[in-house]
């Protein structure tokens, strides 16, 4: 009965599992998407590893020193511990750890950077920030602004500079790049690189009320000529984007797709950077400690 069981959730999970969406995230399509689908590809092959190994070491202590038709008085000899294997399965779980650790923090550091081969390219810069719930994307050097869907150049860096006007939010768009909280007083920063072009689902990943499942967009790459088409189709046919109308989209739960020849940063500034506050504070710490040391 219970291996029955066993057998029909097994079953039901894998019926669940054949209708979820394409895992994406192994599909990447831009530099720093494909070094962490190789860091998760290369952890789950570690993993599978280590259980192949603790299984087979299972199975043959199950049939070494299974139960035997001996003799009620049999006392089995005496052996002592080996120090040799004792240091062994000691050791292996410490060099396990430090080689994901070790490729976890070069991963990290790779994805957080500008994307290898664009070192010397000037990033195309975007401002996306949150509401509840939806997406406002924010192009400061080409003066427009779009909700709930974003148009990217191919084969060029994009530095996305991220903010929310409500509760945390998770931007994430995994064939693209991992994903980086949108916070209400600070903006953080993530790069990527799209190296094809196509359209590619991005959404919030971090769950934050009872429309978070319909908090996605659209992030769709372009050549960029037709990048620059696009840019001023939208300034020649759009309205420009008033504080008013802005107020307007704060205020609504739910909306669809919208385009503006002006951006909300005229009148609603992004928050400072991270690191610029920081740096802003340990400046006016030090000011004031050596405004101490002169009183002293």
């Amino acid at each position: 009965m219970k291996k029955l069981s066993l057998l029909m959730l097994v079953f039901g999970a894998i019926t669940m599992l054949a209708g979820c969406e394409p895992l994406t995230i192994f599909n990447p399509k831009g530099p720093n998407a494909e070094t962490l689908s190789n860091t998760i590809i290369l952890s789950i092959i570690t993993m599978a590893f280590i259980l192949l190994v603790v299984y087979t070491l299972l199975a043959f202590m199950l049939t070494k020193y299974r139960a035997s038709k001996a003799a009620a008085d049999y006392e089995p000899p005496h052996e002592e511990g080996s120090h040799l294997l004792e240091i062994i399965w000691t050791v292996i779980p410490i060099i396990i750890v430090a080689f994901l650790a070790v490729v976890t923090v070069r991963t990290t550091s790779t994805v957080e950077a500008r994307p290898d081969g664009y070192d010397n390219q000037e990033p195309l810069v975007i401002y996306a920030s949150s509401s509840n719930w939806k997406w406002h994307f924010s192009y400061p050097e080409q003066g427009i602004e779009t909700v709930n869907y974003v148009n990217l150049p191919v084969d060029r860096a994009i530095e996305f500079k991220l903010y929310s006007f409500g509760p945390i939010t998770s931007f994430w768009i995994p064939q693209l790049a991992g994903q980086k909280y949108a916070m209400s007083d600070m903006v953080t920063t993530i790069h990527l690189a799209a190296d094809e072009v196509g359209s590619f689902m991005g959404r919030n990943s971090n769950f934050n009320g009872r429309g978070f499942a319909e908090m996605e967009f659209e992030a769709q790459s372009m050549t960029q000529q037709d990048f620059d088409k696009w840019v001023m189709d939208v300034k020649t046919h759009e309205k420009p984007l008033t504080e008013e109308k802005f107020n307007e989209l704060l205020t609504a739960e739910h909306v669809g797709r919208s385009s503006y020849s002006s951006t909300h940063l005229e009148f609603r500034p992004a928050p400072m950077e991270h690191s610029e506050h920081m740096n802003m504070n340990h400046t006016e710490d030090s000011t004031d400690s050596e405004t101490e040391t002169h009183s002293h």
